[in-house]
């Protein structure tokens, strides 16, 4: 019988054989992004950080956004929890997972340790985006549906296969790599409920275990024969269902390009709500609204439904609050998330999240919100919105991206002021 490790080995081998110049450019367009969120994660966390900082040895890793360099391990856990910080990090829907502060801490903290070139640190990062879509796009939503934080399970096999491929190494270390990250692969959704703060510690842990998986590619070890696809293995132990086509088969395209790039400082599965709030601003008397109610997909709705706001992590995954934020002053960056913001608060009051089911079926290949702003003398306002913002059907300019970043820094700016 195929063993699904070594066939997924062969198939990322075979896709890095001639990655393509525009996908190692779309490589260097999300290190530009991840380094610009990142440095302004780490201004945010910095008291947090300060007890650890002060006691870590000294290595050759960045820290990226403090003036220290460390062991590589340290690095990526830091550099990466700082990346998913601000829910600003980039991510893909088809895979329901973050991407670039998993896989980009990894190979960041390997090429300062191994003074990689930047060639390979963008075919790394390619092949690590594609291998992390892969596993999650074989058992997604089952995954999700049993509690499992994509991020950080597959986060970790894409970190660890992204280190690998910036190191060259063979088939057979690529394979150790696999069951190394396989075994080590762990992050639950349970993370980041009744207010957590700890939801980037899942994505940090991954970019960390996955360097230290990949590490494991040079050594000699034997490794069991399929612990992706075994029968107590990576696939049926996260999911009650999985597809061996979408992890090894041939596609024309790699997942890099599927990108999205995130506008708004919330989750992503409030994106194309928080759209429609905003289109649906311009002359709105918020004080005459009565309800808002936002239609959705049913992955949307569990876990971001909330109107108890218990601080700002909360903000971030609720759909009313950043619905509201976007009715009342027409955008959704981190200002109005940062301080928590009253009057958005009180407007959140009057949102309900429903699922769709018309929309449900549609997703993941769209991910669909019917916004519907209902009024004291019964009319009615509503805006649908199939695509958000910096997904590849609706990206971001170029111009959107620099203030994005513009944005980033000046926030950061005013977190050291303060």
């Amino acid at each position: 019988m195929p063993k699904i490790t070594q066939m997924f080995a062969e198939a990322l081998l075979a896709k890095a054989a001639e990655i393509p110049d525009d996908v190692l450019k779309k490589a260097d367009a999300c290190r530009r992004d991840y380094l610009a969120v990142t440095a302004a994660g780490a201004v945010k966390n910095r008291e947090r950080w300060a007890a650890l900082l002060a006691v870590l040895p000294d290595g050759s890793a960045e820290l990226i956004g403090y003036p220290k360099k460390t062991d590589g391990k340290t690095a990526a856990l830091i550099n990466g929890f700082n990346a998913h910080a601000l829910e600003l990090d980039d991510g893909q829907r088809f895979a329901m997972i973050h991407l670039g502060a998993p896989v980009i801490s990894a190979v960041k903290a390997a090429a300062d340790e191994f003074a990689v070139a930047d060639a390979r640190f963008n075919r790394g990062v390619v092949m690590g985006y594609e291998a992390a879509c892969r596993a999650a796009i074989a058992m997604q939503p089952s995954h999700k549906n049993r509690g499992y934080h994509a991020a950080g399970t597959c986060g970790t096999i894409g970190a660890a296969v992204g280190v690998a491929f910036a190191l060259g190494m063979d088939k057979t270390q690529l394979c150790r790599v696999l069951a190394c990250a396989a075994g080590s692969a762990a992050g639950m959704l349970e993370m980041q409920e009744q207010g957590s703060e700890l939801k980037p510690y899942n994505v940090g842990r991954a970019a960390m275990d996955g360097l230290t998986a990949a590490q494991m590619g040079l050594t000699a070890y034997r490794t069991p024969d399929d612990l992706l696809g075994g029968e107590r293995g990576f696939f049926k132990t996260f999911a009650d269902q999985f597809d061996a086509e979408k992890l090894t088969g041939r596609a024309e395209y790699y997942e890099i390009e599927r990108i999205y790039v995130k506008p708004y400082a919330s989750c992503r599965h409030s994106h194309s709500a928080v759209e429609a709030a905003i289109r649906l601003h311009d002359g709105l008397d918020v004080e005459a609204v009565e309800q808002i109610a936002v239609r959705t997909y049913r992955l949307g709705v569990k876990g971001h439904d909330h109107t108890a706001i218990q601080g700002v992590a909360s903000a971030k995954l609720s759909t009313p609050y950043a619905v509201a934020a976007g009715l009342l002053y027409g955008r959704a960056d981190l200002s109005v998330f940062e301080p928590l913001d009253d009057r958005v608060v009180a407007l959140a009051q009057k949102v309900a999240v429903e699922e769709d089911p018309a929309l449900t079926a549609e997703s993941p290949q769209k991910r669909v919100a019917v916004v519907t702003l209902r009024f004291a003398d019964g009319a009615e306002r509503t805006c649908r919105v199939d695509y958000a913002k910096g997904e590849p059907e609706n990206p971001m300019t170029e111009e959107e991206l620099a203030e994005k970043h513009r944005m980033l820094a000046a926030y950061a700016a005013a977190c050291r002021r303060s």
